[in-house]
């Protein structure tokens, strides 16, 4: 893309999934190389830099480089500014930490086995707007209804501006429509490979926000941001295509026309269930939303077109041959739950791990594993899980699971905890960032 005249948003993931950028001009922006200080990596939202080895003081804060990614750079939906995403590198090595390198690597291994994965992100959030009292609250829609769309659900034309901005910028929109809350929304957009599927997700929350901030309004991806009403998932649909670009999912001749990778993939996501949730669900306030016939995936359970398991089989075969994995909030980093959505089930084919009986759609649930019921919990998990450690690096996981154990402590010297019920710490905490 010619961006000649035009300023260059570099942008690149911390771990938390929030975007840290720089505007660049003229020849720098042609050059696209941007230097960023290390030490954003243990940081957390209240801006504290956390004691994370190699990353902070210990080393004296160096700089690590961006390099732009130019098949990432897209019109921007800001005026005359194009948008890019950076690979991180430290001493011109790609940087472990850098999130987007995570993912990577998780792809790699499945390159290695002559497969390329393909995800696409079903992005769900919600549209707040000032109360009387300055609370953000859900925007009042008394003609709200399920699969909505026109005026009933976005009066405003907020959710319409987004989408317009969005396929403006290049992303491959399907739909979109309300969903079952007031005041909730969904966008879907095609699958593509890995990288920039999640690429998609990372930008389009940046877009959804800011759009809605020229709005007046406040769009939120936290995973349950009012306790009168469900939550925001971040679903992820996974395939792979095999050389031929044939969907390696499909077996006519079995039949259920899934073939075996499909069950070994998804008897490994399910028994890694417990050890990735903390990537998945990486906030206090998402074990708010993961509760049991909340229709997410809350037990390490499966099924067919049935939106009440985990890992969900949908209908279509042939190309649309697919796993549909329901855990995943939406405020969570896509680079990172892909990378473990990846990993988890690469074990479960490289291992040859047997996959259990379907879950019987109104039937009592098959299991009883479920997600862990805090985020303090699941942080335990995820470092007692050491395959997904080893996968993950333990470096990431390390950094991740410091930065995690600081909300946890913020959440708790906050004074008012709950199971269940959102509390005032995790809006004022969450909701400027997510």
């Amino acid at each position: 893309m010619d961006y000649a005249g035009k300023r260059l948003r570099l942008l690149i993931p911390d771990l938390l999934g929030l975007e840290r950028g720089k505007y660049l001009f003229g020849e720098v922006a042609q050059a696209g190389h941007a230097a960023f200080c290390i030490g954003l990596y243990p940081l957390t939202l209240d801006r504290e830099i956390l004691p994370v080895p190699r990353q902070q003081f210990d080393i004296g804060l160096p700089d690590i480089e961006a390099e732009l990614d130019r098949d990432t750079v897209r019109r921007g939906w800001e005026d005359e500014t194009v948008v890019g995403i950076g690979d991180v590198f430290q001493h011109g090595q790609p940087f472990e930490v850098d999130p987007r390198q995570v993912l990577r690597t998780a792809v790699r291994a499945w390159r290695e086995m002559e497969l390329e994965p393909q995800l696409a992100f079903e992005t769900e959030f919600y549209l707040c707007e000032r109360s009387d009292d300055g609370a953000w609250v859900p925007v009042d829609l008394p003609s709200h209804r399920v699969y909505g769309t026109g005026m009933s659900v976005d009066p405003s034309g907020a959710i319409h501006d987004m989408v317009g901005a969005a396929l403006g910028c290049g992303f491959q929109v399907e739909s979109w429509c309300s969903e079952f809350d007031a005041a909730a929304f969904e966008v879907n957009w095609r699958y593509r490979d890995a990288i920039p599927a999640a690429d998609d997700a990372f930008l389009f929350r940046i877009l959804v926000r800011e759009i809605a901030a020229r709005h007046g309004r406040l769009a939120t991806f936290l995973g349950r941001p009012f306790n009168d009403r469900g939550g925001s998932g971040m679903h992820l649909n996974v395939s792979f295509r095999r050389p031929d670009g044939s969907n390696a999912f499909h077996d006519p001749g079995r039949p259920d026309g899934m073939s075996e990778l499909a069950e070994r993939c998804i008897a490994g996501i399910l028994a890694h269930h417990r050890g990735t949730a903390a990537f998945m669900a990486p906030h206090v306030n998402a074990y708010k939303r993961l509760k049991p016939d909340m229709l997410n995936g809350y037990l390490a359970n499966w099924g067919y077109d049935d939106r009440t398991v985990t890992v969900r089989v949908p209908p279509a075969r042939g190309e649309g041959s697919r796993l549909e994995h329901r855990t995943a909030d939406a405020a969570a980093n896509p680079y990172l739950a892909a990378a473990a959505l990846l990993h988890a089930a690469r074990l479960g084919v490289e291992e040859q791990l047997e996959l259990g009986p379907a879950q019987e759609p109104g039937a009592d649930p098959n299991t009883d594993v479920a997600v862990p019921d805090t985020l303090e919990e699941a942080l335990e998990e995820l470092q007692a899980d050491t395959k997904i450690v080893g996968a993950m690096g333990e470096w990431v996981v390390e950094s991740f699971v410091t930065l995690k154990r600081a909300e946890w402590d913020r959440y708790v010297a906050a004074g008012e905890t709950s199971v269940t019920d959102v509390t005032p710490w995790e809006i004022e905490y969450y909701l400027p960032f997510f």
